[in-house]
């Protein structure tokens, strides 16, 4: 970086010397993401569990993932928005122990009202937790190579948590009880707050002091829920169901007239300028449908291994190691070495493609395929290319952004990811029922033995979904690589790219 770049800082070369902490706190930063992102999935395992202890009927069983979903993607930009105001520390940690203490009423629940209240508790306090988790790193690392570092560690999280949380929750359901997936985070959590009480700090004139802009809280808020809400209401309900329809409309006048309030607004929740930038856009863009591909996978994966090949949940959790193991190789040993070299459109691209080739892969799954011939790789390729795209995605996505719109920025990218995961479970499942539908009014007349047909439906349909997975991934590359056109990191401003214009802003020091 010139010595032009910010006359704040004496000498550039020790931009990264602002925090001598900030590699510790990466270690607490990544531990509190890890348990956000794992208990997304975590849950998944141990619900039937939990149903039959606490008499959760049928109808119902849902609310367990579709309270926290509501609560965590309904209130992330008020989250990252309170982020910028108390201080990005302040927030972690109140996020942390308020995450901790929900999780504990979560695992003594001794009731279904008890248990859904605490999920949405849950989300409720990741909301604050992510978006100032994330900011944070975008404020302490500023250093274009160590940049690169933090965020290829924080990208293998975000991308591997889901699949690290399917294997501790078949491994604490089967071992030792269901409510241990809630206790876990406990332990977690308290590491995590007293780690970043002792060791965080965060530019001192970081925070964004302005007025809270409520009615684009309430409204940004209510559109949310809307749009998650009307995305998991059609999982169970149907495309055509009035209330589905009706939640559609709701979001999209809800999220216009919160367009059109922080536009005329004095202090916005959400600064119009945050969005508009065309490399961050694309990024929350191209995020967001890759996650609608991941996550419905990842549902697709767990019903074959567990139904039809008969897995335990345990065997069932370890066997997305391959795609954790793709991520983080993906993440730290190639987004995080080619980061400063190239720019970041041919990093996300490319590994989108990687990650289509891996779900193309998959798209040949028969109930009697091989998981070492078919499965593995296919695993291991979208990991790869996962890992490689979401590193400079975590990173760009603060780019270059003021300190004070830092938080409300970060939580747009947890809104991109919770949206599209919400999307993919509820738009891929559908799409694999219909195909499942059809796949047994065709073949019921020539297929004697009904279990036989009923699994070679439940793959048929498997495969239609994925099919959708690998052109959403195609068209998550194609805007990648359109979109943002922002030079590497650290380009010098003669390098005759766009993204000589977006050099990361150095904050003050830090305290």
């Amino acid at each position: 970086m010139s010595k032009t770049a910010d006359k704040r800082l004496p000498d550039p070369a020790g931009a990264a010397l602002a925090d001598p902490n900030r590699w510790k706190a990466l270690v607490f930063i990544a531990l509190a993401q890890l348990m956000v992102v794992l208990d997304a999935t975590i849950v998944n395992i141990a619900l039937p569990s939990a149903q039959r202890d606490l008499g959760i009927s049928d109808g119902n069983k849902q609310w367990v993932i579709t309270a926290y979903a509501l609560a965590f993607g309904g209130l992330l930009l008020f989250g990252g928005r309170i982020a910028d105001l108390w201080g990005r520390k302040r927030t972690f940690v109140v996020g942390l122990l308020g995450f901790a203490a929900a999780s504990a009423v979560g695992g003594a629940a001794t009731g279904e009202a008890m248990l859904l209240g605490s999920r949405a508790l849950q989300g409720a306090f990741g909301a604050l937790l992510a978006p100032a988790a994330l900011s944070l790193l975008a404020v302490m690392f500023t250093d274009a190579k160590e940049r690169a570092k933090a965020f290829g560690i924080y990208g293998a999280i975000a991308g591997g948590g889901g699949a690290v949380g399917l294997i501790l929750g078949g491994f604490l359901t089967e071992y030792l009880d269901w409510r241990w997936t809630f206790f876990v985070n406990i332990p977690f959590a308290i590491v995590a707050a007293l780690g970043a009480y002792f060791v965080i700090g965060e530019p001192a004139d970081g925070r964004n002091r302005s007025p809270l802009d409520i009615p684009g809280v309430v409204l940004s808020t209510l559109g949310l829920v809307s749009l998650v809400y009307g995305f998991t209401r059609a999982e169970t309900d149907g495309w055509s169901d009035t209330m589905t329809i009706s939640l559609f409309v709701g979001a999209a006048v809800l999220l216009f007239s919160f367009v059109v309030v922080e536009s005329r607004v004095a202090h916005p929740l959400l600064p119009l300028r945050v969005v508009a930038d065309r490399n961050r856009g694309g990024v929350y863009l191209s995020l967001g449908l890759a996650i609608i591909a991941m996550f419905g996978l990842f549902l697709f994966l767990t019903y074959y291994l567990q139904v039809v090949k008969g897995y335990s949940p345990v065997r069932t959790g370890f066997a997305f190691l391959p795609m954790i193991a793709g991520m983080i190789t993906g993440s730290t040993q190639i987004g995080a070495r080619l980061m400063t070299r190239v720019p970041p459109r041919l990093l996300m691209g490319p590994g989108f493609l990687v990650a289509a080739l891996g779900m193309l892969l998959l798209t040949q799954l028969e109930i009697d395929s091989s998981y070492t011939g078919l499965i593995l790789p296919g695993q291991l390729l979208l990991g790869l290319g996962m890992g490689t795209a979401f590193m400079p995605a975590m990173s760009l996505a603060t780019h270059g952004i003021e300190p004070r719109d830092a938080g409300v920025a970060s939580a747009m990218v947890n809104t991109s990811q919770q949206v599209g995961g919400a999307i993919g479970t509820a738009l891929l499942n559908t799409i694999a029922a219909s195909a499942t539908t059809a796949y047994v009014t065709a073949h019921a007349a020539t297929t004697g033995d009904s279990r036989l047909l009923e699994l070679r439906a439940m793959v048929a349909g498997f495969s239609s979904a994925i099919w959708w997975a690998v052109g959403i991934l195609a068209v998550a590359a194609t805007i990648a690589v359109t979109f943002i056109n922002t030079g590497r990191p650290g380009a010098s401003p003669g390098a005759g790219t766009e993204g000589a214009g977006n050099e990361v802003k150095v904050p003050v020091a830090m305290h």
